[in-house]
C-alpha cells in the first residue's frame, strides 16, 4: 500500500471533464515574484476522481464546515477580494452557507 503524505496547500485548481475531475493542490512561493511576473505555484498533489465523488465530497465538506462554525460559534470569513478573484458574487457565496 502506498504511503500517505501530509502536506499544506494554500491554493488549488479544479478541472472537470465529461468523465471526471482533477484537483491540483499547490503551494505559493515563499518569495514574491519579480515585478510584472506571475507567481509560480508548486503543485504538491494531484487527485483525480469521478464527478459523483466530487459532488458527494463537496456536500460533506460544506456540512462539516457548517457544523464546525456552529459548534465553535465562529464564522469563518473570506475576504471579498478573494471572492472577486474567483468570480464568486456575494449573493452566491451567502446563499451557499444559508441553513435550509
Amino acid at each position: 500500500m502506498a504511503e500517505s503524505i501530509d502536506i499544506y496547500s494554500d491554493s488549488f485548481q479544479l478541472n472537470t471533464g465529461p468523465y471526471g475531475a482533477t484537483l491540483n493542490f499547490m503551494l505559493s512561493p515563499s518569495t514574491p515574484p519579480a515585478p510584472g511576473k506571475m507567481p509560480q505555484s508548486e503543485t504538491l498533489a494531484t487527485i483525480r476522481m469521478s464527478l459523483e465523488h466530487l459532488k458527494l465530497m463537496t456536500f460533506v465538506l460544506r456540512r462539516q464546515i457548517m457544523n464546525h462554525e456552529k459548534q465553535t460559534a465562529v464564522n469563518i470569513q473570506i475576504p471579498t477580494q478573494v471572492l472577486n478573484s474567483l468570480s464568486i458574487s456575494i449573493d452566491d457565496w451567502e446563499s451557499l452557507w444559508k441553513l435550509y
